[in-house]
Parts: structure tokens; sequence; C-alpha cells
């Protein structure tokens, strides 16, 4: 008889694993509670779905907190090898000005049909509106949600892809956490997210607004440039979400959470004095403006900075290259792209097996580690999913 596996989760990281296993003479079963496959991952590429990154492949693995251990599969599953990987469901991509990788049609839907399409033909079983309730060594205990009947079911080996904890109205609500012991995860917490200041009512008229082409940065990490919204809770884009893990890692040590703006990096301290200058025929405001400081920056300046130092051109020059926004936290995790935290490396096999229940595999997001927007995120679910697949074929190959 065939070996049997079970994978829990029809996203990226679950697809992948079942893609790998269908090369091999298995029974793939993927359980996902949900009506339909990646949902998240269909959430991500409505407005274009940025699916890796072309950067040198040793800058690429640097944005990972865990850039050691990702190391051997994201090099080996990297951007290179997924635009090939799309090209033979059909799909082409191009490389952005940015060096992210797109699908010509941008949108997820026809990679994501294409992929099942094929898994199906493949022989994967899809178990759709199927909630895995728990597991008990090599036993799955699974809800049918249309018929509320429940049934355990054994395999020779389990993938759990069951995603983080962000955005549970998709399918990630975390409920396998329960399955394992505490000491074995890493509590998680929001990556990619908005971080959180209470402005005052005159910041009003800019929520929704961009700051242009600023600096940010978090203690003595280096600078990164981008734009940055506004939001009626703080601030929000992906030069923030370049700041998280900095972030994270000072609330960690006890610290209050800073973030540090250069409003106006094009120009120095000096130049920047120069004109900001007092002119009697002229109001402030438009002196602001003409040194840089369009109608957001110039509200975040008298939000933030004292108003004895408006007209001290040289204090004011170095409030605004080096503004301190004081934050109350990150917006909450139901909200977060992502999510840092999840089971940790030192539980798992090289191969990603729990240590505690050989049968049980674990890949993608519930893995602990985390990275920025931009393609990264769904590269190490990718890598992550094939890896463990491929441990699943090693372990299986061993019992006979």
């Amino acid at each position: 008889m065939k070996k049997r596996v079970a994978i829990i989760g029809a996203g990226p990281a679950g697809l992948m694993a079942a893609e790998v296993l269908t090369q091999y003479d298995y029974d793939v079963h993927v359980y996902e509670q949900k009506p339909s496959a990646a949902r998240k991952f269909l959430m991500a590429g409505k407005t274009g779905l940025n699916i890796s990154h072309a950067e040198p492949v040793a800058q690429f693995i640097e944005r990972y907190d865990q850039a050691e251990w990702l190391a051997p599969w994201v090099k080996q599953w990297d951007a290179n090898w997924i635009q090939q990987w799309m090209k033979g469901l059909g799909i082409e991509s191009y490389i952005g000005s940015s060096g992210r990788v797109f699908p010509v049609e941008m949108k997820a839907a026809l990679l994501l049909r294409a992929w099942l399409k094929r898994l199906v033909e493949q022989g994967v079983i899809f178990h759709y509106r199927h909630q895995c309730l728990g597991l008990e060594s090599s036993i799955l205990k699974v809800k049918n949600l249309l018929n509320q009947q429940i049934i355990e079911q054994p395999f020779d080996a389990i993938v759990m892809a069951c995603g983080a904890v962000s955005w549970s109205r998709l399918g990630s609500d975390g409920a396998w956490q329960k399955w394992l012991s505490q000491d074995e995860i890493e509590a998680f917490q929001a990556s990619n997210a908005g971080v959180e200041h209470a402005w005052s009512k005159f910041m009003q008229p800019v929520f929704g607004q961009p700051l242009k082409r600023v600096e940010a940065w978090v203690g003595d990490q280096a600078k990164t440039m981008g734009d940055i919204v506004i939001s009626h809770y703080g601030l929000e884009s992906g030069l923030i979400y370049k700041q998280g893990r900095a972030l994270r890692q000072q609330v960690k040590n006890g610290q209050a959470m800073q973030l540090y703006l250069d409003l106006i990096p094009d120009q120095t301290v000096e130049q920047l004095a120069q004109k900001l200058q007092p002119s009697k025929k002229q109001s402030l405001s438009n002196v602001w403006r003409k040194a840089g400081l369009d109608n957001a920056k110039a509200n975040l300046v008298r939000e933030l900075v004292a108003k004895d130092l408006w007209n001290d051109p040289l204090a004011l020059a170095q409030q605004i290259k080096h503004l301190l926004i004081p934050l109350e936290g990150f917006r909450p995790i139901e909200e977060a792209i992502s999510c840092a935290g999840g089971i940790k490396r030192e539980v798992l096999s090289e191969q990603l097996q729990l240590k505690s229940n050989p049968h049980v595999f674990c890949c993608g997001e519930m893995l602990d580690w985390d990275a920025p927007t931009g393609g990264y995120l769904l590269t190490a679910c990718f890598a992550t999913g094939r890896a463990a697949a491929e441990g699943v074929h090693d372990y299986l190959a061993a019992q006979k």
C-alpha cells in the first residue's frame, strides 16, 4: 500500500510540500479549513503579487532574522528558481525596477489556479472545509465542517503548514499552538505592521498623506529611504516595516520604542539651516515650504518640535534631520502582514522534523523566522515547504 502523508494547510508552504511529494509514490492529502486554498496568498496578490526579489543571494539572505537557518533552502530555491517554476506553470514573470519579481499578469489568481490544477492532476487529494482539531503521534483528528463529523485518520507522516496568527479570517488562526508544548514556540509578535503614536487633533488634516522621500532608522541601525503614510493611529508603510525588527529589539531590551526620521535627507544641516532663515517678507509656513517641508512634513514638525525652536534655523534644521518619534507599540497582530515568532529552531531537526514527534514536519510562517515584505516571505514559505517535504521523503524511505 502507498504510504499516506497529510498536509495541514493549503497555503504556499503546504502546496509546495504537496508538489514535492507528488514526485514520489505517496498518497497525499491536503486539509484546509476554508472553502478554498491559499486565501492569504490571493489577498496579498490583489494589488500585484510580489513573489520574490532578484537582489544578490548573499544580500537576500540577510533580510531574514534567522539568516543562517534559512540560507541553505533559500539559496537552493531562490528567485531564479521561482521564476522557472512559474514558467513551468505557464506564468511568465518579470523583474521590476526595484528588483522585485512579479508575474506578468500581476495577480495571484492565475498562478494559483494553474498550480492547483497541476497538483490535482498529479494525484493530490484536497479536503476543503476540514478543520484539524489535533494530532496524536501520527493520528490526525479532523472535523468535516459541512456535516460536523469528526474522524481520526492515521498517516505515515504529517506536514504542518498552518501559518502564523495574523489575518485569522483567511485561515491562519494559530489553533495549532495547542498541539505543541509552549516551550516549543516563541511567542508571536506583529511583523510588517504599522506603529502607533497618539497624535494631537492638529494632525487630523494630514491623516492619509505621505511623508515623501524620508530616511528612517532605529538606534544605531543603518538609515533606509522611502515613503511613510501618516495614519490616524501612527505611521504605516514598507519603510516602517523594515524598522520592525529593531523596534521589537528595543522592547525586548526594556527600552522605549523610538523611531528617528530625516525629513529632508538630500540636504545637510547647514544647507537646511540656511534655507530656514526667517524672512520679514515671507510667513514661517512659506519659508518652511521653500525649504522642502510640504504640508505633511510641516505638520509633523509642528507636532513634535518645541515651538521655541521654530525660529532658530540651526536648531530647527537639526531637529528636522534627526526627528524623534516616540512610539506606543505596533498595530494589533491581527492586522499585521506577517508575524515574528513561531516554532523554535532548536525543537526541529535539520529537515524540519519535530523532535517531540518524528511523524510531524513543520514549514512556512509557523516557524520562528521573520523578514520584511518584498518577496522574502513567500520565498521562505516556498523553500521551507520544499525542505519539509524532502525531510518527509527521507524519513519514510528510511522506514522501509
